[in-house]
């Protein structure tokens, strides 16, 4: 019985965090280029005197499902997705070197490349891409970005930087509060000549959608079963409390 209270109550509390955590990868199924969080349930022993017939229910570290998400054809020429493992190179807002797959770009104030969070693209070399007035740009499959001038002499296009594009070791890599990946100890990843980019693509989440939905309605019921086994050992050990009380 002891055991039994321990265990669903742990498991009540594991079960609604991994309802949250399913939530969020839910309300991220439209979001470009999100990885979907991942979670896993192991029982740890209570240590202590007295303890040894308690265990708790309890979550293990949170982990990142690195699968690729579906693409999405935008024809938009600041639309770019990495064509398989890899990430863009991003500043983030503390100033740090990050990592994100989302290639939904935009021209921030005085043409500088960005995210649409308004982060800045690196280079290779660690700096940014500023856009020319009046000219378009075309991002090649390196990453490299080129201005073509909308007036002047035409089909003639200026290199303007690369985009640093990075596939460092997954299981190195940490998911931060900003969203953005980093790698352990903050050290920059090298530049990976190897990633390649698809321009006028969008990767799309790899959430999927209905199994995130399947999963919040299991874990619901699941949680109930374990509010359910907490009031039966209540009312076991209220059975239980008179017929001590006899023997006493």
């Amino acid at each position: 019985m002891d055991r039994l209270v321990y265990l669903a109550m742990s498991g009540a509390k594991a079960m609604f965090e991994r309802q949250a955590q399913v939530a969020h990868n839910l309300a991220n199924a439209s979001t470009a280029g999100y990885r979907a969080e991942t979670t896993a349930f192991r029982a740890l022993p209570v240590i202590g005197l007295g303890a040894g017939t308690r265990a708790f229910v309890t979550e293990s570290s949170t982990g990142t499902d690195f699968s690729l998400g579906p693409m999405r054809e935008t024809g938009r020429n600041l639309d770019v997705a990495v064509d398989g493992k890899g990430f863009l190179a991003v500043r983030a807002s503390d100033g740090s070197e990050a990592y994100t797959r989302d290639g939904n770009l935009q021209l921030g104030p005085g043409g500088v490349l960005q995210t649409r969070n308004g982060l800045n693209v690196l280079t290779d070399g660690g700096g940014t891409i500023a856009i020319p007035p009046d000219n378009t740009i075309t991002i090649g499959r390196d990453g490299t970005v080129s201005a073509i001038p909308l007036v002047g002499i035409p089909n003639t296009s200026t290199a303007l930087g690369r985009i640093k594009l990075v596939n460092p070791d997954e299981k190195t890599l940490t998911r931060s509060a900003d969203g953005l990946f980093r790698v352990e100890g903050g050290r920059p990843a090298a530049a990976d000549a190897r990633v390649y980019l698809a321009s006028g693509v969008v990767e799309g989440s790899n959430v999927n959608a209905v199994e995130a939905i399947v999963s919040i309605i299991s874990l619901s019921r699941q949680f109930d079963t374990q509010v359910r086994l907490m009031q039966t050992a209540d009312q076991n050990a209220r059975g239980l409390s008179p017929l001590l009380s006899l023997n006493s």
